[in-house]
């Protein structure tokens, strides 16, 4: 997870960011990130206003090990 307070965007991956080959708008200020194979990696949310703190406060990950 990265967030840029000067650009006021939240960037969340999945997955390796040098993967990504493709971006794709949604739309709805969601930037898709795909790799090769059209698979998303991540997304970029654009105008996403928030204190840090806040961010830690309402997102969670989840992690397991495979």
């Amino acid at each position: 997870m990265y967030y840029d307070s000067k650009g006021n965007t939240l960037n969340i991956w999945f997955d390796d960011p040098q993967k990504e080959h493709i971006c794709q708008e949604t739309g709805q200020e969601v930037t898709l990130v795909k790799d090769k194979r059209g698979k998303v990696i991540g997304f970029e949310k654009l105008n996403f206003l928030m204190h840090p703190k806040e961010i830690i406060k309402t997102i969670s990950v989840e992690v397991s090990v495979s």
